[in-house]
């Protein structure tokens, strides 16, 4: 696929004196890898942005520039019009996808400590983090080691971290990784909460569905380069495909497998989901859906997310 031109999201809608975090034609090689490849995109306050893009697209080197843990060849990262130094890093949250903690230390002590780091008073960071902890449904668990908590709860654990001092930045490495369905809707609405609080939100996941449910905007990278970005439903609507979403009572999907100028993308009971390849004839297509047997559902829709994620990325 060709490269397409990195589309801007626009700081529109930001509160007067907010900040915008602006990454602007980062290059990284490591050798003869290229990991990013003039990267160029804005995260406004007030939003969550959903970070996406396959294995080694450069999503992690991208959020690491952010925080000066790598050293780019070149461009800029700039947080309200100017580089981040020390001081203006302790007003952002980070969440590594690698696991950032100390094993052996307490919950609460540990989040109070990271808070403190960023700056937090000793009894405001316990308070802080007692709070957040009770708000993430750890309440009961504040004296356990890190290490005797399971995935999720260490998950839970790290996000705290994150959030502790309250920043006014917000960036997360695939915060959903093994997370239970549960878990995951209570991340996505602290996410949620924190971005309607003023703060900027940016976070990578492989979970397309979550950052469909959770965010208005998406940015895609491919060989470290933005190949797709903006509203997701005008992405979906922008792309040149189109999908028929069939239920036919009783007939499963055998018939849809011979359906011409039509590709079967996913079947579940009597719920096909055919991608129309090129020309197609809508009346001809109802009427062999008729001859399979009782047509309950027959729509025309645009491409989902993951279907997009797909088109941009395809190699």
């Amino acid at each position: 696929m060709g490269q397409a031109k990195p589309a801007i999201l626009s700081p529109c809608g930001t509160r007067p004196g907010s900040g915008v975090l602006r990454l602007d034609g980062l290059v990284k090689h490591f050798g003869n890898v290229v990991a990013l490849d003039s990267c160029t995109f804005e995260v406004p306050s007030g939003r969550v942005l959903g970070f996406l893009g396959p294995n080694g697209a450069g999503k992690t080197t991208a959020m690491r520039a952010v925080f000066g843990l790598v050293g780019l060849d070149r461009g800029e990262v700039t947080w309200d019009g100017r580089p981040p130094d020390r001081d203006l890093r302790l007003r952002f949250g980070y969440m590594p996808e690698e696991r950032g903690l100390y094993p052996r230390m307490r919950v609460l002590e540990q989040v109070a400590y990271f808070g403190r780091l960023h700056g937090l008073p000793r009894s405001a960071a316990f308070r802080a983090a007692a709070a957040l902890l009770e708000s993430l449904g750890l309440g009961e668990r504040l004296q356990d080691r890190v290490q005797d908590l399971s995935h999720g709860n260490q998950q839970r654990v790290q996000l705290a971290v994150a959030l502790v001092h309250d920043p006014e930045l917000l960036v997360l490495d695939e915060p959903f990784s093994g997370l239970d369905p549960v878990a995951a809707a209570g991340l996505g609405k602290v996410l949620a909460d924190r971005a309607r609080a003023g703060a900027a939100v940016l976070f990578s996941s492989h979970q397309l569905d979550v950052v469909e449910h959770l965010c208005e905007h998406v940015v895609i990278v491919d060989r470290g380069r933005v190949v797709l970005a903006g509203r997701v439903e005008d992405l979906r609507t922008a792309s040149p495909r189109r999908y028929l979403e069939v239920v036919v009572r009783g007939a499963g999907v055998a018939w849809a497998h011979a359906v011409p100028g039509a590709v079967l993308v996913k079947g579940q009971g009597d719920r096909v989901r055919l991608r129309l390849e090129g020309p197609f004839d809508l009346g001809s297509l109802v009427e062999r859906a008729r001859a399979a047997g009782d047509v309950q559902e027959f729509s025309l829709t645009p491409p989902d997310l993951s279907e997009v994620f797909m088109e941009a990325v395809r190699r």
